[in-house]
């Protein structure tokens, strides 16, 4: 099972978003709040994946980002936006957001995006994505390009797949390798790239135009 909070501060959202996620027999929304009383619930239930409105009255969202980043055991966050260039999101991206997701995702597929994140992966709707590399991505194509050129050819190739979201396990299942190989070339590149974040790293990939 896997679990999951949503915090936004219009409580139609929330509703609709539970609502969705509910009707997979695999998650289970253990909390649907506002910025007020979200940390506490958090901290109290341990989601796995926390879905988090970047705007909001009282605590934002780039606060209770950076207080779930500072946790031994983060969760996985997740951005929910409308995407109107939000000025906020090149920090949400440099804080550890595992994802951006547009508050009209498609309902059918929200569910195996949870599934996505709860299993490492990232989460970026097309849209989203050629917004953040155009916008907020502080690397240019060159950059992006003398970046990845560090890698060697296997951290190369798990780059590429990692950039299409997929997970440790099922990068590792696609060139055979072991889950725990899998996860020492994402340490080395994410190094070499210089970024902390699956997802930063997936967006330099982009700028680099790599392909699997």
């Amino acid at each position: 099972m896997v679990t999951v909070a949503v915090i936004d501060d219009e409580a139609l959202v929330r509703s609709g978003f539970q609502m969705i996620l509910e009707t997979a027999p695999d998650i289970e929304v253990v909390v649907s709040a506002d910025s007020h009383t979200a940390v506490d619930d958090i901290a109290r239930t341990r989601p796995e994946v926390v879905l988090l409105d970047l705007r909001m009255p009282g605590r934002s969202g780039l606060q209770i980002l950076s207080e779930l980043r500072a946790w031994p055991e983060p969760p996985v966050v997740a951005i929910l936006t409308t995407f109107d260039a939000d000025d906020h999101v090149a920090a949400a991206l440099r804080g550890g957001a595992a994802g951006f997701l547009v508050k009209d995702t498609d309902p059918r597929t929200l569910p195996a995006l949870i599934r996505s994140l709860a299993a490492g992966g990232i989460v970026l709707s097309p849209q989203v994505s050629r917004t953040i590399v155009d916008r907020y991505l502080d690397v240019d194509d060159d950059d992006a390009q003398s970046k990845v050129a560090l890698l060697s050819e296997r951290e190369r190739s798990v780059l590429a797949h990692l950039a299409t979201g997929a997970s440790n396990s099922e990068i590792g299942g696609t060139l055979h390798l072991s889950t725990g190989t899998v996860k020492e070339h994402v340490s080395t590149l994410l190094a070499k790239l210089g970024v902390a974040t699956r997802l930063q790293a997936a967006l330099i990939a982009q700028r680099a135009r790599l392909r699997l």
